[in-house]
């Protein structure tokens, strides 16, 4: 079905519903802010770099804004500045938002040899919006570098308006369940460790073979993400056996793109996040016992009569008069206390995997990698991104911990199964 065209961007819409929640989670010390990068094949010229990016804003006004503050809730407006600054990288990738820095755009552009990376606050969109974004930035530079890219698949065609279909807030469209579920759940176990100094990240990448991991994934009955989830929690229920401490559960928080279960185009947030729960005082789970229960959880909460009661159950605590009509202070003081008590307390790992980049075939030798990096957590130790491009798979384990021994753990066990891996980080 054709879509109408913006003939102009809109000055201001809402947040969506998961964007709402966002703003006023942001803390000194903390920000819902990931990075989705490409790495090219030759060094990135900042200056040809500031100039795609100017070129491609006007296509992507979901990003183009900045936040305001209404007396109920936040909204996004329309940013007057052109676009945001290219910078060099920092050692410090995903660090907290200020909403009056970088002339209020909600993200930031980076450059550092031949990558290109943007760090972006969860309220304006999620990975796939960010991926969307970063892919059409990296083609218009090679453009005007001089090569011919096409526009298709990841990279979106900036010589049109976006279509109102990227605009739309589909968590209100596709909430249509009148059953009632459940989102609270219990409070589970959490690594113990040395916090780093605030605002920084120790960044672990290990690079390796897409077809060798879904070789083994399938002969295992699994999916990738399922294969990576399993291993992630026999680490921690092993970890937990070890700290000799009271045992709880151990749980992996899995977000899926709800794209894949309705027919949206929508570049803002689209996502929910599942659980998947193990219990340690049954006694302890073999990794096969562990694969199972992985596959049975997520295949069954992936249900999409469950899925919808999820998400309606949160368009419909957004539209409660009560909280509608509460002072945006006070829901903003409401939003701090439940993430203190709240937030990371149900999460033992959080694991996002954005799947496989595709690009236009004449794009594609100019282009190494992709990768991407989830925010460190307040409470969480491995916070894993997983992106592949070329059947290269590149999986990020950002730690707000000194100690190393979840990743240690998790890619030394990748090995013992035959996975050739490469280490990147950026631990000193």
């Amino acid at each position: 079905m054709s879509d109408k065209i913006i003939k102009q961007s809109p000055e201001w819409f809402r947040l969506d519903n998961a964007g709402i929640l966002f703003p006023g989670q942001n803390t000194r010390n903390w920000s819902n802010i990931f990075r989705f990068s490409i790495e090219l094949k030759e060094e990135i010229d900042p200056e040809i770099l500031k100039q795609a990016l100017e070129n491609i804003m006007p296509r992507f006004p979901a990003f183009n804004v900045r936040l305001r503050k209404g007396l109920f809730w936040y909204y996004l407006e329309k940013n007057p500045v052109k676009a945001p600054k290219v910078s060099p990288d920092v050692k410090n990738p995903c660090y907290r938002v200020k909403f009056k820095e970088s002339d209020r755009f909600l993200f930031r552009v980076y450059y550092h040899g031949t990558h290109i990376a943007v760090d972006l606050f969860h309220a304006i969109s999620d990975g796939y919006g960010n991926s969307r974004f970063v892919c059409t930035l990296a083609a218009e530079y090679l453009r005007l570098k001089g090569n011919d890219i096409p526009c298709g698949k990841f990279v979106k065609d900036i010589s049109q308006p976006a279509p109102k279909s990227e605009l739309v807030d589909d968590f209100h469209k596709y909430a249509t369940s009148k059953a009632k579920a459940s989102i609270t759940d219990k409070h589970v176990y959490h690594p113990q460790g040395v916090k780093l100094p605030k605002h920084m990240v120790n960044m672990t990448c290990g690079i390796m073979s897409f077809k060798e991991v879904h070789d083994i994934a399938k002969a295992k009955g699994v999916t990738v993400t399922e294969f990576f989830a399993a291993i992630m929690l026999d680490i921690h229920c092993r970890k937990q056996l070890r700290e000799n401490r009271k045992q709880k559960e151990v749980s992996v928080q899995i977000p899926i793109n709800l794209r894949n279960v309705y027919p949206s185009e929508t570049m803002r947030n689209f996502s929910i996040c599942l659980m998947v729960k193990v219990d340690p005082s049954f006694g302890e789970y073999s990794f096969d016992e562990l694969l199972n229960q992985v596959a049975f959880q997520l295949r069954l909460a992936r249900d999409e009569k469950k899925i919808n009661a999820t998400i309606s159950k949160h368009v419909r605590i957004e539209k409660n008069p009560a909280l509608k009509f509460m002072p945006l202070l006070v829901k903003n003081v409401c939003l701090s206390v439940a993430t203190i008590f709240g937030a990371e307390q149900t999460t033992s790992v959080y694991l996002s995997n954005l799947g496989e980049v595709t690009l236009p075939e004449e794009m594609v030798p100019f282009v190494e990698k992709a990768l991407f990096v989830p925010g460190p957590g307040m409470r969480t130790a491995a916070r894993c991104g997983i992106v592949s491009f070329n059947d290269k798979l590149v999986f990020t384990i950002a730690n707000s911990f000194k100690e190393n021994d979840i990743e240690r753990e998790f890619f030394t066990a990748l090995v013992k199964m035959g996975i050739h891996v490469k280490i990147q980080s950026n631990r000193e």
